[in-house]
């Protein structure tokens, strides 16, 4: 009897660590993910979209808005990597400007900056790989 409520008790320790160790993977991957995420914007966006995500006026558009960002959020990756062309409009404000492409970031390099901006400049989307960049990359205009 004395026995079995050991191994009871381990095994449920056990399966406790191995949940445990499971979260604590993907929040790592999440933290370096956004820690790269912010360097790369800092020497990439920074200049037009701002410190602090604001953009610039009518020119450039900010990244604090949660609602364009979550509704376009398969688009961000094609719009990092080749550019952005076209009207968008933005808290009522249109903006026209030419976004440039960065063609030589890779696709995790994408994943980062996502995951930078869609969980900075009071947004909070969550996880965002490069697997998923991939993948909204194949869908490119």
């Amino acid at each position: 009897m004395r026995n079995s409520l050991i191994y009871s008790v381990l095994f449920a320790l056990g399966i406790g660590i191995s949940i445990q160790s499971c979260q604590n993977e993907n929040s790592l991957d999440h933290k370096r993910y956004y820690v790269n995420g912010k360097r790369i914007y800092e020497k990439s966006c920074q200049s037009c979209h701002g410190a602090d995500g604001k953009g610039l006026g009518t020119l450039y558009p900010p990244l604090t808005d949660t609602t364009y960002l979550k509704l376009n959020k398969n688009q961000l990756a094609c719009m990092i990597r080749y550019g952005q062309q076209g009207e968008i409009k933005i808290n009522n404000i249109t903006y026209d400007e030419i976004m440039p492409g960065n063609e030589t970031l890779a696709d995790i390099d994408i994943a980062q900056v996502i995951v930078y901006i869609t969980n900075s400049f009071g947004n909070k989307q969550g996880f965002y790989d490069s697997e998923a960049v991939t993948s909204d990359l194949k869908t490119c205009k």
